[in-house]
């Protein structure tokens, strides 16, 4: 079959940056592996070993959250729910993040998230796993499930809360998949990583997120910290509604992980924008159907596309749409009918599927068959 580029530039929003002319190198950071990823655009803007396999630590700790805020959504657990603490949750050695629950001690879901995610306490992590999953190596197999579903190909957990051992890794790439899954999939919850400081039992413990305090756009999500992994922080930020995910692993102290979390982050707001290129179900260009009860059909996306881009670059953005042709009805509404090709400075840039917006049942035979003599002639007329 023949492939057919339409040119589709006119469809680019008008507006232009007018800001620094070319864009810096991204900052060299003191840790093993990071990566700065756009939740608005889905797209990674900086990453460094983001792919090897590097120890988590308490950053495991979101997973075992995402499958609390699933049992929550699927009616397994709910928020007030009172929940004995097992003897085993407490088998805790020195140095441990604790919620500091006692054994047999009934505890709310909500007390618990927040002791999970608040004070990344090791107690109530295994309090929960073991309540959603009956042991902790059932709830293991759950998050290895999650971590498969959710894209997370380079992740293997061996326990709830992020004690070393050779079988448990991740990655800089999934844990921002994890992280953007949390944001996308439960914002309702999202908010307890924002919390500064909680306190149970009388005792008071502050978030050990120090992005938290020094960013006043900073509203999440988690550190982890062993002698094996080094200091760890997923830090997440939202200015002017376009939200970044920064993943920092393996830094050599506390207070480093926060600032080249916090140079990985602004890197990517003062030198990238994010710009809406079309709307949820806007057409982007009409293409031609044969064999169907319409001659055309209207193509787009089904949600809001944006686009991150270095600052003053939108003038050498272009687009194409690639398309296989002809193209036979029946068409669902849904169905990838061509790509969205965008180079910039004249490089391949991004793609995105082309959706129809619209469906177009098959037409009747005597319509079917006149189709078949128009392409026929159409056919000698290339020749």
């Amino acid at each position: 079959m023949n492939i057919v580029l339409l040119l589709a530039s006119l469809l680019l929003p008008a507006a232009a940056h007018a800001l620094p002319p070319q864009t810096p190198a991204a900052p060299i950071l003191a840790a093993k592996s990071y990566l700065l990823y756009d939740h608005t655009s889905d797209q990674i803007l900086v990453s460094q070993n983001a792919d090897a396999h590097m120890e988590p630590a308490s950053l495991t700790k979101l997973m075992t959250a995402y499958l609390v805020f699933d049992a929550l959504k699927h009616g397994t657990l709910s928020s007030q729910q009172n929940l004995s603490v097992p003897a085993a949750a407490l088998r805790t050695t020195s140095g441990e993040s604790r919620m500091l629950l006692k054994a047999g001690q009934s505890v709310t879901v909500d007390d618990l998230l927040r002791g999970l995610i608040v004070q990344s306490g090791n107690d109530a992590a295994i309090t929960l796993a073991l309540n959603i999953a009956g042991s902790e190596a059932g709830f293991v197999d759950l998050m290895n499930k999650e971590a498969k579903r959710l894209g997370m190909n380079n992740t293997h957990f061996t326990n709830p809360v992020g004690m070393p051992d050779a079988q448990h890794y991740s990655s800089a790439s999934d844990l921002a998949l994890l992280a953007a899954a949390i944001v996308r999939d439960y914002p309702q919850h999202y908010p307890l990583f924002a919390l500064r400081d909680y306190t149970f039992n009388d005792v008071t413990q502050s978030n050990r997120n120090r992005l938290l305090w020094i960013d006043p756009h900073a509203d999440g999500m988690k550190t982890g910290h062993t002698e094996t992994a080094g200091y760890c922080l997923i830090g997440s930020t939202k200015r002017d509604n376009r939200r970044l995910i920064s993943v920092l692993l393996g830094a050599d102290s506390d207070s480093l992980r926060a600032t080249e979390s916090q140079k990985l982050l602004n890197f990517g707001y003062q030198y990238f924008d994010a710009v809406r290129l079309y709307q949820k179900d806007q057409p982007v260009t009409r293409l031609r159907i044969w064999k169907g009860t319409a001659s055309h059909v209207e193509t787009g996306f089904r949600r809001d596309l944006f686009l991150t881009i270095p600052k003053g670059k939108f003038a050498q953005l272009k687009a194409t749409v690639e398309t296989h042709q002809p193209i036979f009805a029946p068409i669902s509404g849904g169905q990838q009918l061509g790509v969205l090709k965008l180079t910039l400075d004249g490089k391949p840039y991004a793609e995105f599927p082309l959706l129809a917006l619209d469906g177009v049942s098959l037409a009747n035979v005597f319509s079917r068959g006149w189709d078949s003599i128009r392409l026929f002639i159409k056919e000698l007329g290339n020749w």
